[in-house]
């Protein structure tokens, strides 16, 4: 059948190309340590994770260039530092010829194989014309040079993106393919895909769960890293939701089943995760195009170079300008750019996956790095989304007393403020005889406890009962719960959404960097004034509804400014589509919110929103730098090249010395700390 060419939506070749060589490599890798599902081995079962690639070890790729390396050296010393009469004629020349086969044939093959499948001008075609030209001039060392150093440089590649990609997807093998379900008290091990909702899975610890479910024991503790990115252990009580991935710590726990195995919030990560590889930056779309071009322009550019001069040159040696045309073609090859730009951006999300942080895509790396303006809903992102107990204020009366009091009165009310209250009293209302209680709508509760009358609520019920009560009370933004014990003003608890510990540190950090904060919120007006007071946010609104909040965004994408919106509510997804960059807050996050968003932050973490920027601020820089060491050292040498100043042996360097410096650099990004 006739080959034809794959493109993706950006009109990306996707076939015959030394990425598309490289990445089938590494994929091997990731395929064979993907699922044990497919390839039914243990992690002891003598296969190396680390320095393999398909069933290749890192020494049995390098074994053809050791061998090409070791006669190189041999033939380069009888030829120059030990003559031997021997070594001459057709001896030297089948010396230098096995010195080239066992680098030389993998890439005259993939050279056919891409002229067969009708793509012409590849990297491959570059280095066998260079090679074979040198070959036909005698110049046997830099013909096996060429080759042998060409690679070389495939083998760093290879490994380089190898690396990136399994920061990526070390993912994959944090869900189980298999669980223990229990049935009429029996347990029995079934396919985690098998599973169905309503279903109950067995969990030992140190197992895996497999699918998210509700937990039917009384309590656990679970390691969350693999969704969160958080190694801190997160304890659990019935009833409440864990996730496929998360690790049981302590004892033998049971969860009922909630979602089916393909929808569980893990297999959306790895979804995401393995998508976001596919979908290029604007600056990898551009080195494509570029590259398709400019491939052929240089084979067009050396065969002028070695004709041309004929006409123009006395003493015009054919010889001498095919090598400078040779030098010229091994120098254009693109291998520093096709290689080292993806692996930057591989790098990127790597690195952001390794601090639970997901891009979909490696071009919102490059927007990331461009923001100007983040937007942040208040409720679940910069607060905790709990109501909590912040300050108990006691009049003519212990706070223990007041505390327990007012606890065990709100044990007989549902509303999630006397919740908090209880909450915050620890069990100190345990054993408190409470009776007459009345739920005065819209006030609050009136009762007696230990004999006492209490009354607790808001200020109409004070108002109600005339009793007088601080009147800076009546300023204060946050939820306040007044207390009077047999008609007399005793204090008052203070209620308020707890602002999340690193908050304050990301707001901080995102000024250093001058980035405009803006937080809007649903809630009172006053109460987001005092928690931007706090964070020390530029800007604060309150009291909106969605399309109110879109409307804020609009307004400030209108002055032409790069905005991110980070929200983790179903309400926030419209604002999340509409920014240039939507950023869920994934571990308590709406599944709605998640799909929209362009980044997923697993650890619920407002700090994380700078590590986001900066890791995309990081990566666009290595990017260009490396687009810039390519194009200078190229330019610089393709000159020298074509003026007979420069030898193979710069060409060389220029090629493969070029692109192992870009990815070392690209590399980088790997090892640094955010």
């Amino acid at each position: 059948m006739e080959h034809k060419h794959k493109y993706d939506a950006n009109g990306k070749q996707l076939c015959c190309t030394l990425e598309e060589k490289i990445n089938l490599k590494t994929d091997k890798d990731s395929g064979c340590c993907t699922t044990h599902k497919e390839h039914n081995h243990t992690d002891d079962d003598g296969h190396d994770h680390e320095h393999s690639i398909g069933n290749q070890t890192t020494l049995q790729m390098f074994t053809p260039a050791l061998i090409s390396f070791a006669l190189l050296f041999i033939a380069i010393g009888f030829d120059n530092y030990f003559p031997q009469t021997w070594f001459s004629g057709w001896v030297r020349i089948g010396w230098y010829i096995v010195a080239y086969i066992p680098v030389g044939f993998p890439v005259l093959k993939e050279a056919f194989e891409s002229i067969r499948k009708g793509e012409i001008f590849s990297e491959f075609l570059l280095m066998c014309i260079a090679t074979i030209g040198a070959f036909s001039i005698e110049q046997f060392p830099e013909g096996v040079a060429v080759m042998l150093f060409y690679a070389i440089g495939e083998i760093f590649q290879t490994l380089a993106v190898q690396r990136a990609k399994s920061n990526i997807k070390l993912l994959l093998d944090q869900r189980p393919d298999e669980a223990t379900v229990l049935k009429d008290e029996i347990a029995t091990t079934k396919k985690a895909s098998e599973i169905t909702i309503g279903e109950i899975i067995q969990l030992k610890p140190g197992e895996k769960l497999a699918l998210d479910g509700k937990l039917l024991s009384d309590n656990a503790t679970f390691n969350t890293a693999a969704l969160t990115g958080e190694s801190k252990p997160d304890s659990k009580l019935k009833g409440e939701t864990v996730l496929a991935g998360m690790i049981n710590l302590n004892t033998v726990v049971q969860v009922e089943v909630t979602t089916a195995y393909t929808d569980s919030k893990l297999s959306k990560i790895l979804e995401m995760v393995q998508d976001a590889t596919a979908k290029k930056a604007p600056t990898e779309l551009f080195i494509r195009k570029f590259a398709k071009i400019y491939t052929p322009i240089v084979v067009f550019l050396a065969i002028v170079i070695c004709v041309l001069p004929m006409l123009f040159v006395d003493n015009y040696v054919f010889r001498d300008w095919l090598y400078r045309a040779l030098v010229f073609l091994v120098i254009s090859c693109p291998c520093a750019l096709v290689i080292s730009i993806p692996l930057g951006y591989f790098g990127g999300i790597g690195a952001a996956s390794k601090n639970g942080i997901l891009f979909k895509g490696s071009g919102f790396l490059d927007i990331m790095a461009s923001i100007q303006v983040v937007i942040m809903d208040k409720t679940g992102t910069l607060t905790k989304g709990v109501f909590k107990v912040q300050k108990v204020v006691a009049i003519d009366v212990s706070e223990a007393n007041l505390v327990k009091w007012v606890a065990a009165l709100e044990t007989k009310s549902t509303h999630p403020v006397g919740t908090a209250i209880i909450e915050h009293a620890k069990e100190a209302e345990k054993g408190i005889t409470v009776t007459d209680v009345e739920e005065i709508a819209g006030h609050g509760l009136k009762g007696k406890v230990d004999g006492n009358e209490i009354l607790a609520g808001n200020i109409k019920l004070m108002k109600k009962f005339n009793i007088n009560y601080d009147a800076e009370i009546d300023s204060t933004p946050f939820t306040i719960i007044v207390i009077a014990i047999n008609q007399k003003y005793a204090g008052y608890f203070l209620i308020a959404d707890e602002i999340k510990e690193d908050a304050k540190q990301a707001i901080e950090s995102l000024h250093k960097i001058n980035i405009k904060t803006v937080m809007l919120s649903g809630d009172k007006q006053a109460v987001v004034d005092a928690v931007a007071k706090e964070l020390n946010i530029d800007l604060a609104h309150g009291d909106l509804l969605p399309e109110h909040k879109v409307g804020k965004v609009e307004e400030l994408k209108s002055q032409n400014l790069k905005i991110a919106f980070v929200g983790d509510g179903v309400n926030d997804a419209p604002v999340v589509a509409l920014a240039d960059a939507g950023i869920a807050m994934g571990g308590l996050g709406s599944d709605a919110t998640i799909e929209t968003a362009d980044i997923v932050i697993q650890n619920d973490q407002p700090y994380k929103i700078f590590t986001a920027i900066n890791i995309g601020k990081q990566t666009k820089k290595i990017v260009w730098q490396n687009i810039g060491l390519a194009f200078t050292v190229k330019a610089i040498v393709l000159v020298l090249g074509a003026g007979g100043l420069a030898t193979m042996w710069e060409a060389v360097f220029a090629d493969v010395g070029v692109a192992l410096l870009a990815i070392l650099n690209a590399v980088r990004i790997q090892r640094m700390k955010f």
